[in-house]
C-alpha cells in the first residue's frame, strides 16, 4: 500500500532530555491516526534550501486519537532536528506514513526482551503501552542504555508502566554514569545475556529479542544474540535509525 500523506499540526514542544524534544502533533483533519505500535512516520520539512524528509518512530500508542508523539534528538547543525526543535504550537507540516515492519502484536504471548539506546526506546514505549492497555500477560522486559541519568527518556512513564503491570520490567544502564548512580553501568550488550538467562528462568516460553538504536549497537546485539547466544533468526527483530 502507498503510505498516506496528510498535514499535521504541532500541539506542544517540550524537553524530554537535555538534547531531546518531545513533540506532540495531531492530524489537521482530526481523523484517527491508524498505525501499529512500533511504526514510524516521515515528516516533510520545508527548509529554505528545499524540502527534506526525516523519519521518526511513534512513541505514543494507537488509541483512536488523531494525536501522536515523537521524540526528536537535537543534532548540532542538523537542519531537520533544528527546524523541528524551533517549531511553535500551531505550526503545520506534512507527514507520510505510517510505515515499518518493526512491530509487535499487543497480545503476542511470547516473552519479549527489548534492547534500546537513546531515542531507540520510542517504538518500545509505544509497544509496551499498547500491550498493557490490551491486557497482555506476556513478559516484557526493557533494557535502555544512555550516557547519563538525565538522558533516560520516558523514565517516569516507563517505571509507572512497570509498577502497573506484573509482567513488565524496566532496566537502565549508563555508559557515563555519575559516581552516585547505583544502577547498571556499561553498554547494553554487556547486560543482554544476564537478562535473557533471568527471563528464561523466571518466565515460560522462549523470549524474542527486539533491538533498536544506532547501527553499531544494533549490529553488536544481533551478533551476540545470533552467533553467541544461539537465537534463531525468527526470534531476533531489529531496527536502526542511522
Amino acid at each position: 500500500m502507498v503510505p498516506e500523506t496528510f498535514d499535521v499540526e504541532l500541539i506542544s514542544n517540550s524537553s524530554l532530555a537535555p538534547s531531546v524534544r518531545r513533540l506532540v502533533f495531531a492530524r489537521a483533519d482530526e481523523r484517527e491516526l491508524v498505525f501499529d505500535a512500533g511504526q514510524w512516520l516521515n515528516l516533510v520539512l520545508p527548509l529554505p534550501s528545499g524540502e527534506i524528509r526525516r523519519a521518526y518512530s511513534i512513541a505514543s500508542p494507537p488509541n483512536g486519537s488523531p494525536r501522536f508523539e515523537l521524540a526528536v534528538t537535537e543534532v548540532t547543525g542538523g537542519p531537520g532536528s533544528g527546524y523541528l526543535a524551533s517549531l511553535a504550537p500551531g505550526a503545520k507540516v506534512r507527514a507520510v506514513g505510517p510505515q515499518g515492519f518493526f512491530t509487535r502484536a499487543p497480545l503476542d504471548p511470547a516473552p519479549a526482551l527489548m534492547v534500546a539506546t537513546g531515542t531507540g526506546v520510542t517504538p518500545f514505549y509505544s509497544m509496551m503501552q499498547t500491550a498493557v492497555a490490551a491486557g497482555s500477560t506476556a513478559p516484557i522486559w526493557l533494557l535502555l542504555g544512555v550516557r547519563r541519568e538525565a538522558d533516560l527518556l520516558y523514565r517516569t512513564e516507563l517505571e509507572a508502566l512497570a509498577a502497573a503491570s506484573p509482567t513488565v520490567r524496566v532496566h537502565f544502564t549508563l555508559s557515563q554514569g555519575a559516581p552516585e548512580w547505583i544502577g547498571r553501568r556499561g553498554y547494553v550488550q554487556s547486560h543482554v545475556p544476564e537478562l535473557y538467562d533471568a527471563m528464561r528462568r523466571l518466565e515460560s516460553g522462549e523470549p524474542h529479542i527486539y533491538v533498536c538504536g544506532l547501527e553499531r549497537m544494533v549490529s553488536a546485539v544481533r551478533h551476540l544474540a545470533r552467533k553467541e547466544m544461539g537465537f534463531p533468526r525468527e526470534r531476533v527483530h531489529s531496527e536502526r535509525y542511522d
